[in-house]
Order: C-alpha cells, then sequence, then structure tokens
C-alpha cells in the first residue's frame, strides 16, 4: 500500500514542436506536479507518411512510487491535439494497444512497462518490477496514428501531453457493508451485521431471501430493488482509480483544453469556500492548484472524465477501494479503522507543500475552521495527510494508496439505489465531449445526476457520513453544484 504520498493532485501538461517535413509542431512547456510528477523533454520523430503515424518521445519521473505484490501506482497518460491554433482540441488515438506494443520504447533508466487499452486513447505507464521510491526514465516513445484521427501531413498541429496519477486496484473478493450501524449500509440478509461478499462479477440478486444483498430503506439510501445486472462494474474485477480528488489545477486545464462555448458550460464561477479557479478562457488558473476542486456538478465531473478517456466509479467500486480484500470493520473509515481526527491546523503558505500539525489529524470533516494558510473552510491539498513516514491510518489513505475517500470533497459514485444507476455499463469516456460541453458515452447517468449519489462525506459534514460503508446519501439527486461537491473517476484495467 502506498503511504508516503507527497504533494497533491496536479498532471504534467506539455506542449511540444519539432518541424519535420510539412508536419509542423508548435512547442510550448508548462511544468506541473503531482508527488513531483514531472514529463520534460518531449520531441517528435519518425514521422512516417505511409502509415500516417508519429513518435512522441519524453522522459518522466515521479516521487513516492510503489509496486507490490498486491498492487502499484502508475500514471495515465493521454495526448490532446490541435490543428486550429489551441481553438479546439481532440484526443489523439495511438497506434497499438497491448503491453510494450511494437514501435513503442520503455525507455532507459527506472523499468516501465507499457500498457495501451483496447481503445487506444492514452497508456498506463507503471513499473515493470517491484519496488519503491522514486521513478526516472527517459526517451519513452507512444506511436500516436494520427491518420487515424483524420491529421494530414500538410497540418500544423500543436499537441498537448497530460499524465493523471492512478493506483491498481487488483481482482479479488471484498465485502460491502461492514456490519456495524452507518445509514443503509449493504448487508447479507437477514442479518445486518454480516457485511456481504462481492466474489464475481456476476448478476447480484437483492432482496429478503436469505443470502440476497440488502440495505435498510431510507430517504436517499435507494429503492431496495435490483437484480444488479453483469454488466455493471462491482469492482471484484480489476480497475485504476485516481490517486487523488480531481484539483483545482486540473480542473482549470481541462477548461483550457475545450472550447470555448463548452467551457462556458463547465466554469463554476465561484470566489467562496476555497475554491480558487478564475480567469477567462482560454487562460483559466488556480492560484492553490493542488487544492481538491469544489463546486463541480456531475455534468461537470462526467464531462472531465470522458474527456480524460476514463470513466465513473460504482458505489460498490468505491468500497472495494477503501475496504479492499480485508475483513470489515464495524463502522471504519476509509482506512481501516474506527479512529478520526479533524484536520485543523495549516504550516505555511499553501503552496503545494503545506501541511496539517495539529496532532493526529486525517481527516477534512465537520466543519472546521482552519487556522494558518488561507484558513476558512473548505476543501485541503490532495493528499495534504500523507508524508514519509506515515501510515495508512495517519495518511487517510484507502487500503491499496487511493487517498481522501474520506472526508474532503463528496465523492460521486453510480448508485445501485435505482434503475438508472442499475443500467450503468462500465463504458470508459472516448476524449470527446458533446458541442454544449456535455459527456455523451452510453449509459453514463446523464447532467440530470439520476444514478449517481454521495459517498465518503467532505469537509462540511459530520465523521458519520465519512464511514466507508454509510449510504445516507448513496442514491441521493442533485444536479447542481456545491461547496463540497467533488469527484475523481477510473478506468477499468485493459
Amino acid at each position: 500500500m502506498k503511504k508516503n504520498s507527497r504533494q497533491g493532485c496536479k498532471y504534467c501538461l506539455f506542449l511540444f514542436s519539432v518541424c519535420l517535413l510539412s508536419f509542423v509542431f508548435c512547442l510550448l512547456i508548462d511544468k506541473a506536479e503531482a508527488n513531483n510528477l514531472n514529463v520534460s523533454t518531449v520531441s517528435l520523430g519518425n514521422v512516417s507518411l505511409g502509415q500516417v503515424t508519429a513518435a512522441v518521445q519524453f522522459n518522466i519521473s515521479w516521487d513516492n512510487s510503489w509496486r507490490t505484490a498486491a498492487n502499484y501506482d502508475a500514471a495515465w497518460v493521454f495526448i490532446k491535439y490541435s490543428t486550429n491554433a489551441g481553438v479546439s482540441w481532440n484526443h489523439a488515438t495511438l497506434k497499438t494497444s497491448g503491453t510494450n506494443p511494437a514501435g513503442f520504447s520503455q525507455g532507459s533508466g527506472t523499468a516501465l512497462d507499457i500498457i495501451v487499452p483496447a481503445d487506444k486513447k492514452g497508456v498506463f505507464l507503471q513499473r515493470s518490477a517491484n519496488g519503491a521510491g522514486s521513478v526516472s526514465t527517459s526517451s519513452i516513445q507512444f506511436v500516436w496514428d494520427y491518420g487515424a484521427d483524420g491529421v494530414i501531413s500538410t497540418s500544423t498541429v500543436r499537441v498537448k501531453v497530460f499524465a493523471i496519477e492512478m493506483v491498481y486496484i487488483p481482482t479479488s473478493a471484498f465485502y460491502v457493508g461492514s456490519g456495524g450501524t452507518e445509514t443503509s449500509a449493504f448487508y447479507t440478509y437477514p442479518t445486518t451485521t454480516n457485511a456481504y461478499l462481492i466474489a464475481s462479477e456476476n448478476e447480484i440478486t437483492v432482496g429478503t431471501t436469505a443470502g440476497n444483498l440488502y440495505y435498510a430503506l431510507s430517504t436517499y439510501g435507494g429503492d431496495q430493488a435490483g437484480p444488479i445486472p453483469v454488466a455493471f462494474p462491482k469492482g471484484y474485477a480489476a480497475f485504476y482509480m485516481m490517486k487523488y480528488e480531481i484539483s483545482q489545477g486540473q480542473y482549470a486545464d481541462f477548461l483550457n483544453t475545450i472550447t470555448s462555448a463548452q467551457a462556458t458550460t463547465r466554469y463554476p464561477a465561484q470566489t467562496t469556500y476555497r475554491h480558487t479557479i478564475s480567469g477567462t478562457y482560454p487562460n483559466y488558473s488556480a492560484s492553490r492548484p493542488d487544492r481538491a476542486c469544489n463546486f463541480i456538478s456531475w455534468a461537470d465531473v462526467t464531462a472531465y472524465f470522458d474527456w480524460a478517456a476514463l470513466r465513473p466509479f460504482t458505489e460498490l467500486e468505491f468500497e472495494k477501494a477503501a475496504r479492499g480484500d480485508s475483513v470489515s470493520t464495524p463502522n471504519e473509515y476509509a482506512w481501516g479503522s474506527t479512529s478520526i481526527t479533524a484536520a485543523r491546523d495549516i504550516s505555511g503558505a499553501e503552496n503545494g507543500t503545506e501541511t496539517i500539525t495539529n496532532a493526529g489529524a486525517n481527516c477534512a470533516y465537520n466543519n472546521t475552521t482552519f487556522i494558518g494558510g488561507d484558513a476558512g473552510t473548505g476543501p485541503l491539498r490532495c493528499g495534504i495527510f500523507a508524508t514519509g513516514s506515515s501510515t495508512r491510518v495517519t495518511s487517510g489513505a484507502g487500503y491499496y494508496g487511493v487517498m481522501e475517500l474520506s472526508g474532503n470533497l463528496w465523492e460521486r459514485p453510480v448508485t445501485v439505489g435505482n434503475t438508472t444507476g442499475r443500467a450503468f455499463t462500465g463504458l470508459n469516456g472516448d476524449g470527446a465531449l458533446d458541442g454544449t460541453g456535455n459527456a455523451n458515452v452510453t449509459n453514463w447517468p446523464v447532467t440530470d445526476a439520476v444514478g449517481a449519489g454521495y459517498r465518503g462525506g467532505s469537509w462540511g459534514n459530520a465523521a458519520t457520513y465519512a464511514r466507508a460503508s454509510d449510504r445516507y446519501y448513496a442514491a441521493f439527486t442533485s444536479a447542481g453544484r456545491d461547496i463540497d461537491y467533488g469527484g475523481r473517476a477510473v478506468r477499468t484495467s485493459p
């Protein structure tokens, strides 16, 4: 498990250029970090007019990486390109899928595998062997199939390369529900103290026959109906989850890489509760880019997911990421215990290196007013509780190393509590939004947010909502933006 995440959840973006034949690229560089995630020395080579491909080469590094027999971290790397001087951006398609495919190069330095999913919308870069510490790898090479994207060799092309930190959640059985007193928590019928074991991706019967999955009727917990279909992602199968919630820096860069009309729809335009994104298209920026991004609606977060070729996660996957394959502890938080201490004291300026200094603090909850830093109430920097010596409990980490699953901002999973949610089939985004800036993926809950819910609590809520199995708002529908609404994405493992 990842225990020493040091910095927040920025991602790296670089615009690169090289003049080769008539395929012209324009170079700009804008450094950003997450665990010092750094993409550098980007270049273009091996342009093939016959195969209509080009090789994108770069160096990558990040700190606090790990791979064990249980799981590992990774970087999801994808490319956006523009053929109209940055007026609009499109998602690049890679040439070949598979592990370390032909024409791609793993480079030199820390040994990394290149995992290209079947849709070829990006790459997972991850350690090839067990190890921990910093990654530093040079001359990694991807092959872009620019012909598949309709780009001609005489085009003037601008390209941005993005990387987002992820955590691999392996295939395994796991429990939902803790046997505790959480509102509307899952259990094995008829005994509410028995957690329910998910041991496959098969259909799950919901009902009042012994051995069924069930949960108590509550205002927002759901309709107690089913079944949960085979296609609904249940968390048994492997997936990758964003290590952190979407940061304000990430969301600003997203706004700058969609069209002006789309950005108008997706811009929160807020200045309170520690939200710092401001500006105008295409120059939005966040003065606190590492801070988790609040004031984003279901439509906002799913647009981000689709743009990045990721997807929403389900509430079953949420519990898997929090609990792993361990036995449930009644009323546990995402870090596997029932101890919790609210963050209060912020050390230093909030520039991405700030820490929380009051003893034992491991969660932002209970509407606590911060002392120091920018003060006020609102979300904190992503990964703020993790240090080089922190444990799972003191860092507030889920079982596999995903941060802030309890507290900070509400997580936005797809619910099992209504028919719209249960129709979700787990398709990944394709990198493209509709004209108004909405996600347009089949069977995702749409802009009215029916089918989406809330798990994990927030900085503004009492501790009970932060418990890993609490389902008080699991099927609550809210389409708007609010002070403690955030989000993170996943991608099904290739």
